[in-house]
């Protein structure tokens, strides 16, 4: 009897979750011309978590966007950042996510540390994870949990260096490039 109650409690305490694409959002946002910041986003994001609320250190992420998705709702601008001066979207047509470790594990959420590719160059990227919420069965039968993250990369690191003179000084972008996620996640 202990046994079987150990295995109906296990799944709500330890997951693998699938990012579902059609309530997930990968956005960006960069200084542009010194005066304000341009966002942007992924239109399509694909992945695994696995997390255990007993032991959040042992989180595992794993994503994959599709850099040909890019929208920050100007097509010349789009077109623009898919080609070789940006993201280089037929040579390099993910990005790519891999956690390696969890810290800072808190009651407000925790940081995971993983190799971010993008552009053919892989960085170490850090983002801070709110804590991932109680799980909710869907009209359908769906058991679904979702988190907010946030971090922040230098995209001349990944070889994104692409900018220009500003008449009066500094340049048309910033270098530092805050990413912020809503993803919703299925349970497998």
């Amino acid at each position: 009897m202990l046994a079987t109650v150990l295995l109906l409690v296990s799944p709500a305490l330890s997951a693998t979750y699938a990012i579902d694409p059609g309530h997930s959002r990968v956005g960006f946002g960069i200084t542009h011309m010194m005066v304000s910041t341009v966002r942007g986003e992924f239109g399509t994001v694909s992945g695994t978590v696995d997390y255990d609320a007993a032991n959040v250190g042992a989180t595992k992420v794993n994503a994959e966007i599709s850099v040909a998705t890019v929208d920050t709702r100007d097509t010349k601008r789009d077109d623009h950042l898919r080609s070789p001066d940006f993201f280089d979207a037929a040579k390099f047509p993910t990005i790519k996510y891999a956690s390696k470790a969890v810290k800072n594990v808190t009651a407000a959420g925790f940081d995971v540390v993983g190799d971010l590719t993008m552009h053919g160059v892989t960085k170490e990227v850090v983002l801070h994870v709110d804590t991932i919420s109680k799980e909710y069965k869907d009209p359908w039968g769906n058991v679904k949990a979702g988190t907010h993250a946030v971090g922040t990369l230098n995209r001349k690191d990944f070889g994104i260096v692409y900018n220009a003179a500003l008449d009066g000084g500094g340049f048309i972008l910033g270098e530092d490039v805050k990413i912020e996620l809503d993803v919703e996640m299925v349970r497998k």
